[in-house]
């Protein structure tokens, strides 16, 4: 893959944002009629099939230390799926979401501890602009842990470590083998959750499996292909940042096909975490240029003499 600057990463990081918008309106309809580690189950398996299929002669010519960076990446991605389905069985979807966006906090620290690469100003002041703008969208009610607020506050942890691990392996690994091995052992580990967790449906409706095909293709196999392949040309706070756009999309793709409105509050907070995606990015680069136009009016007049 050829070198790519980093907004042409974050503009990729920005779809899949989106995409992964969208997958809550369809999943919302799938999980009416089917269990959710069923769904994904199927989920998975149709993106490792896929992901395979491309891939396959490189992950035959591909090191023992690229799958075991897949599989490392495969299990936290199956953890935050995973603490994310089961603890909203116990919570709602608005304190899920809120404890969920809090890997965007988790991020920057374990960036400065695990990887040895602190934020800038510009990115911990995005990092405090968008938790409070995800609070405004997500939280509706006074916060109160309990026994869902802690899983999902596991699922946080794990959607956080996988961002942080892509952004110490990619760079190191094949981005196609590396996708192969986390999506399969993610498949893995969902199949033996549905058989333990959940009962198999007879059959499925033509509407769950249009789902599947959707989130398995675009939002799994495609979505973590191109994260994967772009995230070395950034870094793991502005990914945290970016994807803190995927509840907005969500937001909007929830008001377009299901009706669901948002309060004053919610586009306040939908606004928050643009303003903290921009001020992140942009932040520096706009100080440098306000200061360097500043100093050029301020300047002194040069004195010619007659």
């Amino acid at each position: 893959m050829r070198s790519l600057s980093t907004w042409q990463a974050n503009s990729s990081l920005l779809v899949v944002s989106l995409v992964w918008g969208l997958s809550f309106v369809m999943v919302k309809d799938a999980v009416r009629t089917v269990a959710p580690f069923v769904f994904l189950t199927l989920r998975f398996w149709l993106a490792a099939a896929l992901l395979w299929a491309v891939y396959a002669g490189a992950a035959r010519r591909a090191p023992l230390s690229t799958w075991l960076a897949g599989a490392a990446t495969g299990m936290l991605l199956f953890a935050g799926f995973g603490f994310q389905t089961y603890g909203l069985q116990f919570t709602t979807s608005a304190r899920a979401g809120f404890i969920t966006g809090l890997s965007v906090v988790i991020v920057p620290v374990g960036s400065a501890i695990l990887l040895r690469r602190p934020p800038g100003g510009w990115a911990v002041a995005g990092v405090a602009l968008a938790t409070l703008g995800l609070g405004l969208l997500s939280l509706d009610a006074a916060f109160v842990p309990g026994r869902g607020e802690l899983l999902v506050l596991f699922c946080a942890l794990a959607f956080a470590a996988h961002i942080l691990a892509l952004g110490h392996y990619a760079a190191r690994h094949h981005p196609g083998v590396l996708a192969v091995s986390q999506i399969t052992t993610a498949a893995v580990l969902f199949t033996a959750a549905s058989l333990t967790l959940s009962s198999w449906p007879a059959h499925l409706t033509p509407g769950v499996w249009f789902s599947v095909a959707v989130m398995g293709l675009l939002a799994t196999a495609g979505a973590f292909l191109v994260q994967t392949a772009v995230q070395r040309y950034t870094t793991p706070v502005s990914t945290a940042l970016i994807f803190l756009a995927e509840p907005v999309f969500a937001a909007l793709f929830g008001y377009r096909w299901h009706g669901d409105v948002l309060s004053a509050r919610g586009w306040l907070g939908s606004g928050l975490i643009l303003a903290a995606m921009a001020l992140s990015e942009l932040g520096g680069t706009a100080y440098g240029y306000l200061t360097s136009t500043f100093s050029l009016k301020v300047r002194k007049p040069c004195r010619y003499s007659r």
